[in-house]
């Protein structure tokens, strides 16, 4: 290893380091500040700005704002939220789904968020600690990207495998059957090895006397707005609409030929026409959509992706011929390896597509994955989910509000870094769902 590779290595990880430090959206600048350093300072060309997949988060989340806007999202909460109380005795079990389903339908675990509170209280109601179903919680709500027809990632991916003669429609089976098995399977190990009994927890007991805990809370429905149903209708409508299209389109399919508009193109425009139909018939004040929730956290996520995003090719397109006979040597040998590297990769870049994007093209390269030879592609299928691994470093945004809106203590993060609440779960949800790939694979 030469000095310059030793700098480099530093600068990228430096660069990483400082974001995580920063946290938000300086991930993002941080990002971008590595790339000017790489390219000015050790002579690295920059890389490939990802603009297809930030302009499909952009697209996505402007329709998810006019939802939120039009009081969908407080709608489906509500329904959510139902679930839960109704059940309470399961929460282990139904605070993953509910996450899961909400990110499927969105394309975004933020709306996870929403769900903190709801699963908190419940937990608490039923004297378990809350630490459990939320850590189950917030790592269903990011493994389900790995599924969710209307995310970057799984668009980016099913754009490249169906060239390799995967159909769309197996593509999606496979990713929605395997990821929640392996959420739900983790469900259930968590539950058997943990310790439930939230009044034996030390630190609820010394909150609990300092008066810091705060009194189960009574169910009250948020009135809805006048709309709200219908905002949910029509973006529903707009989620089939991309997946009968994208399943139209697929070579396997071949519904529609020639394939006039694309894939990405047809995602963005539909997702902007859900937007135009949800302010034109649900009424909202689009003066409003730049101050939801949901529009500046899918913006600060734009920004993080394209930062990061640009730094992590930098870096990869620049060392692609080492990678490359990694990749051949290791991967072609041990394809489970595959998972490792987009584990690892998504543990730093912060990203399910801006992982996927960022390590794909060079695994198919290295391990000469083409049209007429598209035997290794099963890799890429079977541990797509392992590009979840957002969780490892204790600072994304949903697992920070799991801590912060816990108030018994209970999901709480270690001295050393790796050992807090999400990462036992998030890491068996990951292999799970992993190992599931390999068998669905052989199905399909």
């Amino acid at each position: 290893m030469d000095i310059m590779l030793i700098l480099q290595i530093i600068v990228l990880l430096g660069a990483i380091y400082l974001g995580v430090r920063l946290g938000g959206i300086g991930i993002g600048y941080a990002g971008g500040a590595g790339v000017l350093v790489l390219g000015l300072g050790l002579g690295m060309k920059p890389g490939n700005i990802p603009w297809d997949v930030i302009l499909i988060i952009a697209s996505v989340i402007s329709a998810i704002s006019a939802m939120q806007l039009a009081g969908g999202l407080d709608y489906l909460v509500q329904i959510a939220e139902r679930v839960l109380r109704s059940n309470p005795k399961y929460i282990n079990y139904l605070a993953p789904i509910v996450t899961y389903v909400l990110t499927i339908f969105a394309g975004t675990g933020h709306t996870a968020f929403s769900m903190i509170p709801v699963i908190v209280e419940v937990a608490k109601g039923e004297n378990v600690r809350p630490c459990v179903p939320l850590s189950i919680a917030v790592v269903s709500s990011q493994i389900a990207i790995t599924a969710s027809p209307v995310s970057a990632a799984v668009i980016y991916m099913s754009g490249v495998l169906e060239p390799l003669g995967w159909s769309y429609p197996s593509l999606l089976g496979i990713w929605l059957l395997t990821t929640f098995a392996g959420c739900m399977l983790t469900a259930f190990i968590m539950t058997l090895i943990s310790n439930m009994d939230l009044s034996k927890d030390p630190v609820y007991q010394e909150r609990l006397k300092l008066g810091l805990v705060q009194a189960k809370t009574t169910t009250h429905e948020t009135k809805l707005k006048p709309y709200a149903k219908r905002s949910v209708a029509i973006f529903l409508l707009g989620v089939v609409a991309v997946v009968l299209y994208a399943s139209a389109i697929s070579p396997a399919v071949g519904l529609i030929k020639p394939v006039v508009v694309s894939r990405d193109a047809a995602i963005m425009s539909l997702m902007l026409l859900v937007g135009t139909l949800i302010t034109w018939l649900c009424h909202i004040q689009l003066g409003e959509i730049a101050n939801s929730s949901v529009f500046k956290s899918g913006m600060v996520a734009c920004i993080c992706v394209l930062g990061v995003a640009w730094l992590g090719d930098t870096f990869v397109a620049g060392h692609s011929g080492e990678i490359k006979q990694l990749a051949s040597s290791t991967v072609a040998q041990y394809p489970a390896l595959l998972a490792v590297v987009f584990f690892l990769a998504a543990m730093l870049l912060y990203s399910q597509a801006a992982t996927a994007k960022a390590i794909t093209p060079t695994i198919i390269a290295a391990l000469g994955i083409t049209a007429a030879n598209p035997g290794d592609s099963y890799m890429l299928v079977a541990t797509f989910a392992a590009v979840s691994a957002l969780f490892v470093l204790p600072t994304y945004p949903t697992l920070l509000g799991a801590v912060q809106m816990d108030d018994t203590g209970s999901t709480r993060i270690g001295k050393y870094i790796f050992n807090h609440a999400f990462f036992l779960p998030g890491l068996l949800a990951i292999v799970f769902a992993v190992c599931f790939g390999f068998v669905a694979t052989t199905v399909f």
